[in-house]
């Protein structure tokens, strides 16, 4: 059945190069797919740590409290304007840190073996966008952790260059098609991101936050007391209910 639709995916290019289709992973597909992968990564560094700073009003005090403090130790105006600078760089070093961490073991883990663990179980998927011959986008459909019959949406990463061209919604509803034939009664997602694009591309697509986990241990950190005070995020829950299929007089689906 997967390779039924996967040549129908294919046929859809004929006859315009640059339609954006979305098709499951192929072998040669995968150093596009790291790389994207890779790229959404570093753009989360920056994201991290300094978009984050205005949704955390803790970690503003404790570093409104370190300037204060050292303006008291020296008193000194010139040292003390050197801790925001020396804050924001603590930020963005811990970031980075954690995300290639985080990098690192997804390169051991799924994103190291793709095919093994997206494509040979009916579970699992994992698509890409394509414009013409060049992967532009990935999307990864999981059975969830819970155990409820949920599908988790992973791995969702977008060309920086061929954003707002609707290809993000396009994987998405790929994945709320999986759910959907496979008659899954949701599928959830998380993220860490903070950027307003992305929560309003979940929203589009139907999802609702019905929950956030203020203070997330991403997978990649060492639980340090440094990376507690310079890196502090927050983790949204999105749910969404799939439609239940309708039943007849005769109680037939």
């Amino acid at each position: 059945m997967k390779n039924l639709i996967h040549r129908r995916e294919q046929r859809k290019v004929v006859g315009d190069k640059n339609a954006i289709i979305v098709r499951q992973f192929e072998h040669s597909d995968n150093p596009e797919v790291l790389r994207i992968f890779q790229d959404g990564l570093h753009e989360m560094i920056p994201d991290t740590a300094f978009r984050a700073l205005k949704y955390h009003p803790e970690s503003m005090s404790l570093y409104v409290i370190m300037t204060l403090v050292c303006l008291i130790a020296t008193k000194s105006w010139c040292l003390t304007a050197l801790v925001p600078i020396a804050v924001l760089c603590a930020r963005y070093y811990y970031s980075r840190q954690i995300a290639l961490g985080y990098l690192e073991i997804a390169k051991r883990t799924d994103m190291g073996d793709i095919e093994g663990c997206y494509m040979n179980t009916p579970d699992c998927c994992l698509w890409v966008a394509v414009q013409g011959d060049r992967v532009i986008g990935v999307v990864a459909a999981v059975s969830h952790l819970s155990g409820d019959g949920a599908v988790e949406l992973k791995r969702m990463a977008v060309d920086r260059s061929c954003r707002r061209r609707g290809v993000g919604e396009l994987l998405g509803q790929k994945v709320l098609e999986f759910a959907s034939a496979r008659g899954n009664p949701s599928v959830v997602l998380g993220t860490t991101s903070y950027s307003p694009a992305a929560h309003k591309l979940y929203q589009k697509l139907g999802f609702r936050c019905n929950g956030v986990t203020n203070g997330y241990t991403v997978p990649g950190a060492r639980r340090l007391v440094l990376e507690w005070v310079f890196y502090w995020v927050r983790h949204h829950h999105y749910h969404l209910d799939m439609p239940k299929a309708k039943t007849n007089t005769h109680g037939q689906h």
